[in-house]
């Protein structure tokens, strides 16, 4: 008789709702959701005891199987699991790291998917020594873009990726199971999982750091403070300003992470791409014009239709809305860890300083002071500083 996987998926989202349905559809496995969010787990719970659970994929049914068990008790589902995975926004990944650590098990395997920069970060400080004795993982993504249908019901697929770039860092106590294997047995034949690099390469290429503060300032950084009439494009209305903006941002990005491969030999940071390398790599069968990086923003077909976040005004028109996600999330959880690390490896960073200092100004917070990473709210993001990690050999867990 084949050993049982017990995994759980902390979330309650799009993405929880996919996994917990493919996953225990598998043999031998037993998937428990674990939702700290409000009183999902209950409603979930009390959902799946009087109707089905169903994926759909196409328009038909993927997969029919209900996981073993919801809750919001840590004690419940954490317990004896081999795997954690983590299918919830970067700023809850500390809350559940601090729900679960008193009930891990050495061996156990810890998966962001997506692990969003920095989630190494939060793992080693809130787990401090325990965290040794754990396997971590990250992807860069989802492995499928997907939506609830009707919540603790059904959700739909909507795409699977061909593969799906990640890293992981071995634990002292390896535990039984293969983690990449198993991962990939959970989600199945495709996306096909590749891991290649250090964490801190994943954390460096996550795109949406230094994407979305890069086009947000070049689209807002001399607006005059007059209503629009209708919210502008946003990837489709980039101009050059904002793309050579950004390929600057990149080429930054870059430079961090050829200086770590240069101060650490060994540590492989070739993940580490330029943004237009990465965009063609990953969109280039659908990009109508890949002149440049410019030219392949705005014919994504992808991006059809995408507007900049905006708040309407009382007459109707529209003004930005600086505390969307695009920089109340991946300024704290995103470029402010990227110049963390920066920081850390001695790297100037002009440009991502800039988009730094005028994101925060927009969203009230300190991060960035007299060039340097000592405002009061770096408490409340992800860069190394935040636990006390101002080495090299601190972040890249080599003490």
């Amino acid at each position: 008789m084949s050993e049982i996987l017990r995994v759980a998926i902390c979330g309650g989202g799009n993405g929880a709702h996919v996994l917990a349905g493919i996953a225990s559809s598998r043999p031998n496995t037993e998937a428990r959701v674990f939702t700290l969010y409000a009183d999902e787990a209950e409603r979930w719970s009390g959902l799946l005891k009087e109707n089905d659970f169903i994926i759909y994929k196409r328009g038909q049914p993927l997969t029919t199987t209900k996981p073993s068990m919801v809750t919001k008790k840590a004690e419940e589902a954490i317990p004896g699991c081999d795997m954690i995975i983590f299918v919830v926004p970067a700023f809850a990944h500390a809350q559940y790291l601090e729900a679960i650590n008193p009930h891990l098990q050495p061996g156990v395997t810890l998966v962001g998917l997506p692990g969003c920069s920095g989630f190494e970060f939060d793992v080693y400080g809130i787990l401090q020594e325990k965290a040794k004795s754990c396997n971590v993982m990250q992807f860069e993504s989802l492995p499928w873009p997907c939506r609830i249908s009707e919540f603790g019901k059904s959700a739909v697929v909507l795409g699977t990726k061909n593969t799906l770039d990640g890293a992981m860092q071995m634990g002292n106590c390896p535990g039984s199971k293969d983690p990449l294997a198993t991962l990939q047995g959970l989600l199945g034949t495709k996306p096909t999982l590749v891991l290649s690099g250090h964490l801190l390469a994943i954390t460096l290429i996550q795109p949406n750091a230094y994407f979305h503060p890069s086009i947000l300032y070049g689209r807002w950084h001399n607006w005059d403070g007059k209503p629009l009439d209708e919210p502008p494009l946003y990837y489709h209305g980039m101009d050059e300003f904002t793309a050579n903006l950004l390929s600057d941002a990149s080429k930054e990005v870059v430079s961090i992470a050829n200086a770590i491969a240069v101060q650490c030999p060994g540590v492989d940071m070739s993940p580490v791409i330029h943004v237009y390398d990465w965009f063609i790599a990953v969109y280039g069968l659908e990009i109508g014009d890949k002149t440049n990086l410019q030219t392949s923003f705005r014919t994504n077909p992808g991006y059809d239709g995408l507007k900049h976040p905006t708040k309407r005004t009382e007459d109707g028109k529209f003004v930005p809305d600086f505390t969307h996600r695009y920089l109340s999330e991946d300024l704290p959880f995103g470029l402010v860890v990227t110049r963390g690390i920066a920081e850390i490896a001695n790297v100037k960073t002009p440009i991502i300083d800039k988009l730094i200092i005028w994101s925060q100004e927009k969203l009230g917070k300190k991060y960035l002071i007299d060039g340097k990473l000592q405002g009061p709210d770096i408490s409340t993001s992800r860069c190394p500083q935040r636990y006390g990690f101002n080495t090299l050999a601190a972040i890249l867990r080599k003490d």
